[in-house]
């Protein structure tokens, strides 16, 4: 007998023109050309980075950078674009969290609404058109086998979506069950949602504020993995019944592997965490093992990446000398610990995120 279950159906949705906001997107903010305020005692650090980003993209390696969502709110798009048209980033990682203030911005030029206020009032997330898009983006992307990221970054690049029709989706049904179930799943699925909204078949356009600050829109565009690892129910748009846990769990499962890619392609190359505290570390750790256990298999070794891991945490152990023993705070500083056992060289940098990134930019520029 299951348990009872929530009908999200039953949830009054609001215009997302109807909330208030705390951030408004301001380019004249942050720019790639701005001045950081990194202390000087960072530069040895900034230096030992921009030359191991460098020398990988000599030699053909990867350069993984992974972020949390307050590098999106904190108008940095600029930067990450920059980063990319420059190529000096190979790969774009972040969470639920971030896609959502990522599509935010791109959408209504604002983001972030105040959590206490509208969760006492019943209303925190319950916003229709982050709810309905973004799910819905997703739940289109999962059919055509796109991931996460890369599924919403398309939505915004193209300024819409292209809704199959229900007699398509119900011919991919019938005629694909023994040859390709996942593709029979992922169409259910979708047809589901369409009849449930009942959504036209054909070009669904949605205008957006200003989709050209959008990460995920230059990432899709520059052909870039722009990587999403979300969790159930963390993020606003599980409020919403256009959500789909199967359509997040396929598109994310794509994502989660584009991901352990490159982390076994990461011999000789470079990864950035930046203020991910928890998805980063957990996510960096699977996809380790996974790609040491093929790289095992096959001779081959995954030794020499560099990681630097970037939090405003201090930290007041030489992170270069091992872990710390359980009597020392610094070993409860879960991500340092994590990435300090993935092997290779581990460096932590306590800054602010806009600090760091401009810094890097700025001094990757002049190499």
């Amino acid at each position: 007998m299951p348990f009872p279950s929530f009908d999200r159906n039953s949830v009054k949705m609001l215009p997302l023109s109807s909330r208030e906001n705390k951030q408004v997107f301001d380019d004249k903010k942050i720019l790639p050309t701005a001045i950081s305020h990194l202390a000087s005692s960072s530069d040895t650090l900034i230096d030992e980075v921009v030359d191991r980003i460098l020398t990988a993209k000599k030699n053909n390696k990867p350069v993984m950078l992974t972020f949390g969502a307050h590098s999106i709110k904190n108008c940095l798009a600029p930067v990450f674009i920059a980063l990319m048209e420059s190529g000096y980033i190979d790969h774009l990682a972040t969470n639920g969290a971030g896609v959502i203030h990522d599509w935010e911005f791109a959408y209504q030029g604002q983001t972030s609404e105040d959590v206490q206020k509208y969760v006492s009032q019943g209303q925190f997330g319950n916003w229709h058109e982050t709810g309905f898009y973004i799910n819905l983006a997703i739940n289109v992307g999962a059919y055509e086998g796109l991931g996460y990221g890369e599924a919403v970054g398309a939505f915004i690049s193209n300024q819409g979506l292209e809704i199959p029709s229900e007699a398509d989706l119900l011919k991919d049904i019938s005629s694909l069950a023994t040859t390709d179930p996942l593709k029979v799943a992922a169409a259910a699925d979708l047809l589901e949602k369409i009849k449930s909204f009942d959504i036209p078949a054909g070009w669904l356009e949605v205008k957006y504020f200003s989709p050209e600050v959008s990460v995920q829109a230059a990432a899709y565009r520059l052909k870039i993995p722009f990587t999403s690892h979300p969790m159930i129910g963390h993020d606003i748009i599980y409020n919403h019944p256009m959500n789909s846990g199967s359509c997040i769990g396929r598109a994310a499962e794509r994502d989660f592997l584009a991901f352990a890619e490159n982390v076994r392609n990461l011999d000789g190359g470079v990864y950035l965490s930046i203020g991910s505290a928890v998805m980063s570390p957990m996510v960096f750790e699977k996809s380790m093992s996974i790609g040491r256990n093929v790289a095992i298999q096959n001779n081959e070794v995954i030794d020499n990446h560099y990681i630097l891991v970037v939090d405003l945490q201090e930290s007041h152990w030489d992170w270069t000398q091992g872990e710390p023993p359980e009597t020392n705070p610094d070993y409860y500083l879960r991500y340092n610990k994590s990435f300090n056992r993935m092997g290779g060289a581990m460096r932590y940098l306590s800054a602010d995120n806009r600090d760091f990134l401009l810094s890097l930019f700025q001094n990757l520029e002049k190499k």
